[in-house]
């Protein structure tokens, strides 16, 4: 069974910057996309960004040219540099392939921005 645990998560102010990792039981990194996603409290959670196997990356307007996803397959994990942080940013982050499968969702990882 695979397993996704996410971790770097933390209180940072406004303007920090934390980083985010992604780490697999399973080799499910090589294949298809991965992607972070971000839930707030009282929201949906939604896609933030996601990264092919080619490299190529998509970021929602609200963390383009803040925030930077990549992938290392094979160590099967996947990161999200996090840079000029807000408060509307603050929510749990989890990983996950895109469209995300249900048995692989982890706890996430706590971010909070604020002074």
């Amino acid at each position: 069974q695979v397993q996704l645990v996410e971790s770097g998560g933390g209180l940072v102010q406004p303007g920090g910057s934390l980083r985010l990792s992604c780490t697999a039981s399973g080799s499910i990194f090589s294949i298809g996309v991965m992607g972070w996603y971000r839930q707030a409290p009282g929201t949906q959670r939604k896609l933030v960004a996601y990264i092919t196997t080619s490299g190529s990356t998509y970021y929602i307007d609200a963390v383009k040219g803040r925030f930077t996803i990549a992938r290392d397959n094979a160590n099967n994990a996947a990161y999200l540099e996090m840079n000029s942080l807000k408060p509307e940013d603050t929510a749990v982050y989890y990983c996950n392939k895109v469209p995300g499968i249900r048995e692989y969702w982890g706890q996430g990882t706590q971010v909070t921005v604020s002074s």
